[in-house]
């Protein structure tokens, strides 16, 4: 299986992420007239360049993947114009290494000691790294994944959801949870889509998995927030949770997930 997506970074990704943006918007979205004899149902180049206050030569340019720079305040009305999430503007300036004028930077660090807290809590925990690989779970997490967790010597969230067997059967409603996971991914790679050990991690999966292929193409990008999670398992039959996602102050690159029980 062929893909070209995978290896795209830089003004390439930024480029390939607006044109799938842009052609999702509809001129009466945004208030422009349309017209029968229109070809796309998208937003035309030149439409979006008069909206953003830009030439649609140089917004060309960008979608294109040529080098060009770009200020915090017109990359800000493209994303209006583009009526672009919270998750999909931050995508947005950091494929463009721009800082966003709305927000402030965070800063990163690492501390270990949050590796030994999730042993601390009393329902399923489990910390996770750039690429979702596990890094430290606990007792109740290992039971709600039996079968997987615990077996393997280095697990990673997104080999489980497209390549173990498990997950479609533990997972309910497996093919919307498994496309919202790809467009989690995918707006947690902006902080570091010029990482050779994320850009192979993504072929690798995109290669492997058709599922994990089909979605990353349509350029998603979802906040791993909070919500609902639901498991048909085993032993236990159905269960619900109540996601709760932290970022450690020490270390933002690490995600700290529980699973709140839901009555």
């Amino acid at each position: 299986m062929t893909s070209t997506s995978e290896a795209l970074s830089g003004p390439k990704a930024l480029g390939a992420f607006l044109r799938a943006h842009r052609e999702r918007i509809t001129p009466e979205m945004i208030g422009l007239p349309s017209s029968p004899r229109r070809r796309t149902s998208g937003l035309r180049r030149e439409e979006l360049a008069q909206i953003s206050g830009i030439s649609a030569t140089w917004y060309t340019w960008i979608e294109q993947g040529r080098e060009v720079s770009i200020s915090p305040h017109t990359l800000a009305r493209i994303a209006k114009a583009l009526r672009l999430g919270n998750a999909e503007r931050h995508y947005l300036f950091t494929l463009a290494r721009v800082a966003d004028p709305q927000q402030t930077p965070q800063q990163d660090g690492v501390n270990q000691l949050i590796l030994h807290s999730v042993q601390a809590v009393t329902v399923p925990c489990y910390l996770l790294d750039i690429t979702w690989n596990m890094l430290a779970w606990n007792a109740q997490a290992e039971a709600l994944f039996a079968g997987w967790l615990g077996e393997e010597t280095q697990p990673n969230l997104l080999h489980f959801m497209f390549f173990h067997p498990l997950a479609k059967t533990l997972v309910d409603d497996w093919p919307d949870r498994a496309r919202r996971v790809v467009a989690e991914f995918r707006a947690e790679t902006s902080h570091h889509q010029s990482s050779e050990t994320m850009r192979a991690f993504v072929r690798q999966m995109t290669h492997h998995s058709e599922d994990f292929n089909h979605w990353w193409q349509q350029h998603d990008v979802m906040a791993r927030a909070g919500g609902e999670r639901r498991f048909r398992h085993a032993e236990q039959g159905q269960i619900r949770y109540q996601q709760l996602t932290l970022h450690p102050a020490e270390s933002s690159a690490l995600k700290l997930v529980m699973l709140m029980p839901l009555p």
